[in-house]
């Protein structure tokens, strides 16, 4: 699967991915505990940021260059990752990376959670979701991981009920009862439709691009419940680093106050921080994994 609107247009993983070149600085040396002049390259989505020349600041009081590495494609991060070319990457919540590591056979591990980006119900017709009639039309993503996540968000508003409750893999043919009509349609197209339905789940890139304001935002999911756990982002580093002091740190350091106050500075305040231990977020990933391949299977 809101805040820090411009930063949820680079690390809301799940929003349709353009084809564009990576640009690719040269990768930093791997730095081992205890090292000085430590160069780490991070992958990220965002670097023109201000908020990174603070993180950068506060690495290299620690004896850590940071060098970071942007891409304008999200799919490059991750096999740039785990062909050695990056130290760390930072701009994919959990389900993203789950859903990497079954389809490429890959290991790679969250090591620190950043923030989750709630993901909102817009309405230009209601003003709450108990306005919203019998029978009226809801347009969600139709992308898979955003589709699901939209569908829980339409059940957390009451609006419709899943088997089993659902969860981070859901279709709508996974839908029991509906007050509403649930219409998938590409992601882009979600806030374009508003003024012929009721209410649209809109990803916060395509919400800010329609001049969408936060009135006309009926509800969204809770951040801080368990069905958002795969929608948090993290610090990812290949298996044999997870472990790695130096990466730790570095992952530790984007919850250090002055970089937090530079990010809601430079990107709003719709986000919510996020510190579950790497061992939960490891956990839930591995959770994750299990549940696609089960799926496929």
């Amino acid at each position: 699967m809101s805040r820090f609107s411009r930063l949820t247009r680079a690390v809301l993983l799940a929003l349709p991915l353009a084809v564009l070149a990576a640009s690719c600085a040269a990768p930093g040396s791997a730095p081992s505990s205890g090292d000085s002049g430590q160069v780490v390259s991070i992958g990220v989505t965002d670097a023109g940021e201000n908020y990174w020349n603070v993180y950068k600041e506060k690495a290299a009081a620690k004896g850590i260059t940071v060098n970071l590495v942007n891409f304008t494609d999200y799919n490059q991060p991750n096999p740039a990752l785990s062909q050695g070319q990056l130290q760390l990457n930072q701009f994919q919540h959990l389900l993203y990376l789950a859903n990497y590591n079954v389809k490429n056979n890959d290991d790679l591990v969250p090591i620190g959670a950043t923030a989750v980006y709630p993901l909102p119900l817009y309405s230009t017709k209601h003003t709450s979701v108990d306005q919203i009639p019998q029978g009226g039309q809801i347009v969600i993503p139709n992308d898979p991981t955003n589709q699901a996540r939209a569908l829980l968000v339409l059940q957390a508003a009451g609006l419709i009920t899943l088997r089993g409750g659902g969860n981070s893999l859901s279709t709508p043919n996974e839908i029991e009862s509906a007050k509403v009509e649930v219409v998938p349609v590409d992601a882009a197209q979600t806030a374009a439709n508003l003024p012929s339905v009721d209410a649209a789940i809109v990803n916060n890139n395509y919400a800010t691009a329609a001049n969408l304001t936060v009135q006309q935002r009926i509800f969204a999911d809770d951040p801080n419940s368990e069905s958002s756990k795969p929608y948090i982002n993290a610090f990812v580093a290949r298996a044999e680093d997870k472990d790695n002091p130096a990466y730790l740190e570095l992952a530790a350091l984007y919850h250090d106050p002055e970089v937090e106050a530079a990010i809601r500075a430079d990107l709003g305040d719709t986000g919510v921080f996020k510190t579950n231990d790497v061992a939960d977020l490891q956990a839930t990933t591995d959770q994750i994994e299990n549940d696609i391949r089960a799926a496929g299977s």
